[in-house]
């Protein structure tokens, strides 16, 4: 499939639950049978430069077209970070569609260890320790390129501090392969 179908999809999906209707879905499962196999998407979606939701999912659990129509529905509608869009932003929201890879876990022993496994810039990282868990896409890298930042930032998202590290916590890195509207 061209990969600007998958934003097509993201972007329909998000029209239609404000329309108040249901996607079509076999109009693109008739060109596309890729599209039944289970694949984990991450739906960002910006507003004017800023960040206006981004949802996804870290393990494939369903397939590619379920989980690009439920995943831009959610980064649309129920992110708890910003209200649901409108119909106006969405004539001015951009889509950007990521495809994870299937996570790694990455066996460390030290910080210093972590930092010299941990590519910038290419990998996304998954935190998890206990109940607590966040991740940043690679895209994130843009904007906290340096290790310490980086992890710094994820360890408050995940709600364990700002030394994460501190408590080795399980960490599992991936790759994406992103489409954006341009």
């Amino acid at each position: 499939m061209v990969p600007s179908s998958y934003l097509k999809i993201a972007r329909d999906a998000i029209k239609a639950r404000l329309d108040g209707v249901q996607i079509n879905q076999n109009s693109f499962l008739s060109t596309d049978t890729d599209l039944l196999c289970k694949k984990a998407t991450f739906i960002t979606l910006t507003l004017h430069g800023q960040l206006r939701g981004c949802i996804g999912s870290l393990i494939p659990h369903r397939n590619l077209l379920d989980d690009l129509i439920a995943n831009a529905e959610s980064a649309a509608f129920n992110d708890p970070r910003f209200t649901p869009l409108t119909a106006e932003e969405l004539d001015a929201v951009k889509i950007e569609v990521s495809l994870l890879s299937e996570p790694k876990k990455v066996i460390y022993t030290d910080r210093n260890e972590l930092k010299s496994l941990i590519h910038i810039g290419r990998d996304g990282v998954i935190l998890r320790l206990g109940s607590y868990q966040a991740t940043f896409l690679p895209q994130v890298w843009e904007e906290l390129p340096d290790f310490d930042t980086f992890f710094t930032h994820l360890g408050m998202k995940a709600g364990v501090g700002s030394d994460p590290l501190s408590y080795h916590p399980e960490i599992y890195t991936y790759q994406v392969d992103k489409i954006k509207e341009s």
